[in-house]
């Protein structure tokens, strides 16, 4: 585990590869970050359990636990810091799964050092907003009769989606990319039954008469 000078905040960054733990401790510090590196699972958990970071970083492919596990034994979709997962092109899959299970968003190797640094200050940035404003979004309060239940980051998107937002619209204020946002649109419209967006709003608008 290696640490740099305390300065913007603090990221933890997994990943089994030397070189690829060096890389982003070098960007992100250089743009103002504290980063903590780890080599698997189990020595982030030991130290995220007891400090929060301002963003992680997590590698799909770690020894041990895998990333999956680790979103899950975090509960990242309630976990008070963005998390990314790190993920080869070959991965897309594996990260579209860490989405549904918490993960903010994913990053994709090879790393362009300014749209990492960019990602990351989008994220924390979208955090820190979303900690200012009350909590109670007025699409906790719908419900959603015989339908799968949305998770919290969905119903963020469909409160986003409602409000005329555009995917690149929602994705900023998010800290999510626009791909991400689409794959979550796409889930809620499964899960909801809507045939396109026009019948998601009409749903939406049904829920908010009968609450």
């Amino acid at each position: 585990m290696t640490e740099k000078p305390l300065s913007r905040g603090e990221i933890f960054v997994v990943d089994d590869d030397p070189a690829v733990r060096e890389t982003l401790s070098v960007v992100l510090s250089a743009a103002g970050y504290r980063v903590v590196c780890f080599a698997d699972g189990a020595a982030l958990l030991a130290v995220a359990r007891t400090r929060t970071p301002s963003c992680i970083l997590l590698d799909v492919h770690i020894p041990g636990k895998s990333g999956l596990d680790v979103l899950k034994e975090l509960h990242a979709e309630d976990y008070p810091a963005p998390i990314f997962i790190i993920s080869g092109r070959g991965d897309i899959a594996m990260a579209v799964s860490a989405i549904k299970n918490g993960a903010l968003d994913f990053l994709e190797k090879p790393f362009r050092g300014n749209e990492i640094v960019a990602r990351v200050d989008e994220a924390i940035g979208a955090y820190a907003r979303r900690k200012a404003e009350d909590s109670a979004s007025r699409m906790e309060s719908l419900h959603f009769p015989g339908r799968e239940p949305l998770t919290r980051r969905e119903r963020e998107v469909l409160e986003r989606f409602a409000a005329g937002a555009s995917n690149k619209e929602a994705g900023r204020e998010l800290g999510i990319s626009p791909r991400t946002i689409e794959d979550h649109r796409a889930n809620i419209m499964k899960k909801l039954g809507a045939k396109n967006a026009a019948d998601l709003i009409r749903i939406v608008l049904t829920a908010s008469r009968a609450s």
